[in-house]
């Protein structure tokens, strides 16, 4: 496994030619990427703990998605081979970016991070109603309504490639690491909203519709893709052309490789998100249907009771109407047997049992 430093691959001068195994074994250190990865893995493993003491238990699933596909994709996009030769080709620098955009974004929501912190948090701690707080505020909730996280998402990649930033944060590290977190946070605006049990969306954004909403940004995702294989202007091509070894591909071909993959990507990313709304979905109706049934099961309770009560009535009720019909009825007539007055619980029952009662008779 050859490891390097940050700073040996801000030139590419000296890096063997890439294969398949070297992209596997190459790997160097990014200190910004592994603070990142630790803070938030530790975050997450303090609310699984925190829960797990008091006795509540968290899924594992989510744990998984959120450490192996979440830190897993950040550390894959800033760490790995793709991280080592970003700087010699087009097609490495292009990977990591979706990788960064979409993968890890959808990794990270699956672990719902959101409902786990507030879960965790005590509610009268000053923690966790500035955490809700922000959740309900205006700033999120504008950066996370569909469109706007949508063309967020869209803008931000279209402005990296299209302008002087991408050539530029190639020469400087600092601005690199500072575009890898802005990748990372813009697609979380979108991502994260569409799959946690928290409300940051609006009242219409439903689940139908968050599918929707999910197959449009799949249209979307496969827009810069699209537009870098087909652009005529090389991108950062001084400083690829620069750094061009006899065994690479031509700049043309190294961009026409990194916007195929970027569409390829896109498209793939696409269905397991599609996937995950659907799963949600179930999940949310089946929480749903169990609250409704555990209130028809109380109501229901309430009105097993009812006609009991109404049956004791109605023997004493018609107890004093024999004895008054025995009273005045004259000698030599029958006494004439009274209709009973009682109406059905299902009639009078104010509750959702009685109404569904009466929509089915």
């Amino acid at each position: 496994m050859t490891v390097t430093t940050l700073a040996s691959t801000t030139v590419a001068s000296g890096l063997p030619e890439l294969t398949a195994g070297r992209l596997i074994d190459s790997w160097r250190l990014d200190p910004y990427a592994l603070v990142l990865i630790l803070v938030l893995g530790g975050l997450y493993a303090w609310g699984v703990v925190r829960l797990a003491r008091r006795g509540e238990r968290w899924p594992v699933a989510r744990t998984v998605a959120f450490a192996g596909l979440g830190l897993g994709a950040i550390a894959l996009a800033t760490m790995s081979g793709l991280a080592v030769y970003d700087h010699e080709l087009f097609w490495p620098a292009a990977v990591q970016n979706i990788v960064l955009d979409l993968i890890a974004p959808l990794g990270l929501a699956l672990g719902d991070p959101l409902s786990l912190a507030l879960a965790a948090l005590p509610q009268e701690r000053p923690a966790a109603r500035r955490l809700r707080a922000a959740l309900s505020g205006r700033l999120l909730s504008f950066l996370t309504f569909p469109l706007v996280s949508t063309v967020l998402v869209l803008s931000s990649e279209l402005a990296i490639y299209f302008t002087p930033y991408f050539p530029t944060a190639l020469r400087h590290g600092p601005l690199h690491e500072l575009m890898y977190l802005q990748l990372l946070v813009t697609g979380s605006l979108f991502v994260l909203p569409m799959l946690t049990r928290q409300e940051l969306l609006p009242s219409w954004c439903s689940h139908p519709v968050r599918a929707l909403l999910v197959l449009l940004d799949g249209l979307v995702d496969a827009v810069p893709g699209i537009v870098v294989m087909t652009s005529g202007t090389l991108i950062a091509g001084g400083w690829y052309a620069s750094q061009h070894r006899p065994w690479d591909p031509s700049p043309q071909q190294d961009q026409m490789i990194g916007g195929g993959l970027m569409l390829t990507i896109a498209e793939l990313v696409g269905l397991p998100f599609l996937i995950a709304v659907f799963a949600e979905w179930v999940r949310d109706e089946r929480r749903r249907t169990r609250a409704l049934d555990e209130r028809l099961d109380r109501e229901l309770a309430v009105a097993a009771a009812a006609p009991t009560t109404t049956a004791t009535t109605t023997a004493t009720a018609s107890t004093a109407t024999a004895t008054a019909s025995a009273t005045t009825t004259s000698p030599g007539e029958a006494a004439v047997p009274q209709p009973e007055l009682t109406r059905p619980w299902w009639e009078t029952d104010q509750g959702e049992v009685g109404e569904r009662f009466r929509r089915g008779r």
